[in-house]
């Protein structure tokens, strides 16, 4: 308020050696401009250097990493930190201190088990604040009366574990994390063991109930009898179809609402919006928009904080910390939101798919903080109530929290019937919600957008990371989880820079240059994709040919590139170890990094492209929050986690093969030549194929285990997989024999003759009935096939197929047959193909005792890459049958229905005719 006698509320500081740092990062984008020039002043007019658009590429793929590098130091370079006074706030406005509603949101109890939800939502009852004016709010997307059920436990327990919590001082308020935390033992050790062992045995009988009724996916009906509220399931159709169900558990404008105690408790509500098939639910947004109208209308609180179902809160003290912010008298009513980090309870030490994202909650949050506000990250996140609703700022307008001390605003006069019409699927239309008002619908990064639009409208956000963590959640255990997590994340935020709220155009002149460069970098992970895939392949093929893309060591030009590449990542490593990782940690998030940009943002870019073309829409996938036993084992031994399959598992084995292969090719040809003059022009590029092969050795790894953990083989052979085309470009470099496969048109009798030249060779054969020369004709008759070998004798015979694969061994070499016949009347059109296997290095080279092993596992790559284009082409095949026979189905329904609704039309005009004979006759009796 500008007096003399102001204190603040909180503190702000910079970070120290910010002025080294710039000066560090400006030496590094002087290198950079070195490699540009490099590049643009050394293109290539010898053949031995590559074809131009090698060289053109890695230009295009080196001037994008150097200017994502550039976006990124935004959020390094003015790093801040805060710190508030919790001990003034009490002093100064303890009486007066808002309402605060809590949103917890679940959204299907096999991955979210009901267990964690309420560890959650008991967490959030017992912050250290007033209860009275607390409300939680628990939306169960899902609908489950099972979650149901596990509140209404909770609702009970909650009775006695808060003034527990109250009067022992427990951290963290969380059931499940104290009895596991040295607290709980330090606590019996002071004496306190009965006081200890009787809520334990509360919890664990509590327990006990509610995962019973999991297992068994019901209600007893003894529950059910003493609850009525469970009659209104009694219409639920399904997760996607059903009523609102909206309950007060704990209501505290009424006596019932105290603890065992006799103080007050805060308000308990369950929520399960309506969902029919024919309105879209917007996730996770339209789930939080009911949630601020049907909290409006009951407890109002002035302040909003959401979390995940498994985000519990690990500091009883969050609310005061936050509202050290809001409640500041000189820069609170300038605030939106303050958002605090996620940090993560079953993060391993070396943390192996590098999950809990330590960087950027440790360095680049405080970086964008500095810049004029942090993002909105989803979870663990207060706002005020009006922004979320719309409002903008006004510098003239202060606002008096002692106008709403946190009682209901409206008294409680909404009963539960009245407030389920604010949750309906058709209160929003025609309506300004997820578009003016509450989060923003359209993209999956819903959170980051909506933050992003009260930024737009003059807000600023603080990022506050207390040295208690104040929520702790848990991170994927698995790789494929990981992916497909940072998968929706990236398509999310691609959204946004394609959106009316982009940064990139929109941000200008109403957020500073500098934060419009800290949200950059997450908008443009998907792109990524295509100059990493590029830096991952092109070098590899191009050393094992001998192309040359990097200056030689005793070149002055190798100095830029060596210089940048040795302090990007001795700083990386620096930060990483300031922010309290590991270096084996650093270095599994340098593999997540590749992997991440191979795959994960590869299908995140597929998907954007697909919804551009209005061909598909991205899913909004929710992460596992559960982990079986052998998998939590392995995770906790730091085992990278394959178990199901996935395309991405495709790209990244082809990848990890791609550059293995090429490396032990180069190193072939490198000791055939001598090795001095091939490294001394290659070394760069050997380094990079040899760093990629360090990071890829899990995927090997994977691929020899045994467990249940290993890579699936079979995704390998995922011919549907976008990676399946990395297979083929390794394949065609390494200058295999292709598939032998025709396509011929088949009247009654066809045969043909494939040699085998080895004895005990594989044979793989495969044929598909593609379609026939009659658009009417469909029929399941198939074709006859019969193989015989060399000597006439017969190896296979079908009947009646219309598409088959098989393979047999030869037991003598020699001219196979194979002869078809169609017994149809119609002319069949046949796609067949054949594919020999055989190691053909043991007849082609010299024995070494050296070398022999090395070939051997050459040739079996050989092999496999074989069989994957042999896979690729029946399946092809099959799908051009499927699609050929879909089209004709639907001509002839076309084709059915035109032919029933000219009869139809037929029959009403004879049917008007002689409905008008019929009255003409008798108005002409009727006259005479």
């Amino acid at each position: 308020m500008g007096s003399e006698g102001y204190v603040p509320l909180f503190e702000t500081t910079r970070a120290r050696g910010t002025v080294a740092y710039r000066v560090f990062a400006s030496t590094i984008f002087l290198g950079i401009c070195m490699i540009w020039a490099y590049r643009l002043s050394h293109v290539p007019s010898e053949p031995e250097h590559g074809p131009i658009w090698v060289w053109s590429g890695l230009l295009a793929a080196e001037l994008w990493f150097g200017l994502y590098w550039v976006l990124t130091q935004a959020c390094r370079w003015s790093l801040v930190y805060r710190r508030t006074f919790k001990d003034r706030l009490s002093h100064r406005y303890e009486k007066d201190l808002p309402g605060v509603d809590i949103f917890v949101c679940t959204a299907d109890p096999a991955i979210e088990p009901p267990m964690m939800v309420i560890n959650t939502v008991l967490s959030m009852m017992a912050y250290d604040y007033p209860p009275e004016k607390i409300s939680v709010y628990l939306s169960d997307d899902a609908g489950s009366n099972i979650t149901y059920y596990a509140l209404l436990e909770a609702s009970q327990f909650a009775k006695h574990w808060i003034p527990f919590c109250r009067r022992f001082k427990v951290e963290p308020r969380s059931p499940a994390a104290y009895f596991r935390s040295p607290s709980s033992d330090q606590l019996s050790a002071n004496g306190k063991n009965e006081e200890l062992s009787a809520i334990k045995k509360l919890y664990e009988d509590m327990k006990n109930r509610i995962e019973t009724a999991h297992k068994l996916g019901r209600i007893s009906e003894d529950i059910r009898s003493k609850h009525k509220e469970f009659s209104q399931w009694d219409s639920y159709i399904s997760r996607h179809d059903h009523d609102t169900f909206l309950e007060i558990l704990i209501d505290r404008t009424t006596r019932k609402a105290m603890d065992a105690k006799g103080n007050p408790l805060p308000t308990l509500v369950y929520m399960a919006r309506e969902k029919r098939p024919q309105y879209f639910h917007n996730f996770k947004a339209g789930a939080m928009n009911a949630l601020i109208r049907v909290s409006s209308a009951n407890s109002n609180g002035r302040i909003i904080l959401n979390v995940d179902c498994d985000m519990y809160s690990n500091n009883s003290e969050s609310i005061r910390d936050a509202l050290c912010f809001f409640m500041d008298e000189e820069r609170g009513d300038e605030i939106a939101y303050v958002q605090f980090p996620q940090n993560f309870e079953n993060v391993t030490k070396n943390e192996q798919y590098s999950s809990s994202s330590r960087v950027i909650f440790e360095v680049k949050f405080h970086g964008s903080d500095g810049q004029g506000g942090v993002l909105y990250d989803g979870s663990g996140c207060f706002h005020r109530r009006d922004t979320l609703c719309g409002k903008k700022i006004s510098r003239k307008v202060i606002t008096r929290w002692s106008e709403n001390s946190g009682i209901d605003q409206n008294g409680g006069i909404y009963k539960p019937e009245e407030l389920k019409k604010l949750a309906s699927c058709s209160y929003e239309e025609n309506t300004e919600w997820g578009r003016e008002m509450g989060l923003k619908y359209g993209c999956l990064s819903d959170d980051v957008i909506t933050g992003l639009s009260i930024q737009y409208r003059g807000w600023r956000s603080v990022y506050f990371n207390p040295r208690r963590n104040a929520f702790l959640g848990v991170v994927p255990t698995t790789l494929l989880q990981s992916l497909v997590q940072h998968k929706r994340w990236s398509v999310g935020e691609f959204q946004i820079l394609l959106s009316r709220y982009s940064p990139a155009w929109h941000g200008l002149g109403k957020i500073s240059p500098g934060l419009i460069m800290c949200y950059l970098p997450y908008c443009l992970k998907a792109p990524n994709c295509l100059p990493t895939l590029y830096y991952t392949i092109i070098p590899s093929l191009c050393l094992v040919k001998g192309i040359s893309l990097f200056p030689e060591v005793t070149s002055p030009w190798f100095i830029p590139f060596g210089f940048v590449i040795f302090c990007k990542y001795a700083y990386s490593l620096a930060e990483y170890l300031w922010s309290g990782g590991t270096v084996l940690g650093w270095w599994n998030d340098q593999r997540m990094w590749l992997y991440k940009r191979t795959s994960s943002y590869l299908f995140a870019a597929i998907d954007i492209v697909a919804k551009l073309l209005g061909c598909s829409e991205p899913a909004f996938v929710i992460t596992s929050k559960v982990a079986k036993e052998g998998v939590a084992q392995r995770y906790e031994k730091e085992m990278m986690e394959f178990g199901a399959t996935s395309p991405m598992f495709t790209i990244l084995t082809t990848l990890a093969l791609l550059n293995l292969v090429c490396f032990l090719g180069a190193a072939l040809k490198g000791f055939a030549s001598g090795g001095a003059g091939f490294f001394g022009s290659m070394s760069l590029q050997a380094i990079l194929c040899a760093v990629l092969i360090l990071i890829n050795l899990p995927i090997y790894h994977g691929i020899l285990r045994k467990d249940e953990g290993k890579m699936p083989i079979s995704t390998t052979m995922n011919s549907h997989a976008p990676g399946y085309m990395l297979t083929v470009v390794l394949g065609l470099f390494l200058s295999l024999h292709a598939v032998s496969g025709i396509r011929f048109m088949i009247d009654r009798e066809e045969c043909f003759a494939h040699d085998v030249q080895y004895e005990g060779d594989t044979v793989h054969v495969s044929f598909v009935v593609i379609k026939s020369d009659s658009a009417w004709h469909y029929s399941q008759d198939g074709v006859d096939l019969v193989v015989k070998g060399p000597s006439g004798n017969q190896i296979q015979d079908f009947h009646d197929k219309i598409s088959e694969k098989f393979e047999f061994m030869a037991h003598h070499k020699g001219v196979h047959r194979f002869c078809f016949t169609n017994k149809s009347p119609y002319h069949e059109t046949i796609d067949f193909d054949v594919h020999v296997g055989h190691f053909a290095y043991y007849d082609q080279h010299a024995k070494d005792e050296h070398i022999n092993p090395l070939l051997e596992q050459i040739g079996k790559l050989e092999e496999a890459l074989y069989n994957i284009q042999f896979e690729q082409h029946w399946l092809e095949a099959q799908t051009e049958r499927q699609a050929i026979v879909t089209d004709a189905m639907s001509r002839r329904a076309v084709h059915k229905a035109f032919f029933e609704s000219a009869a139809l039309i037929g029959a009403s005009v004879l049917q008007v005719y002689l409905l008008r004979r019929l009255f003409e006759r008798k108005l002409g009796i009727s006259r005479v």
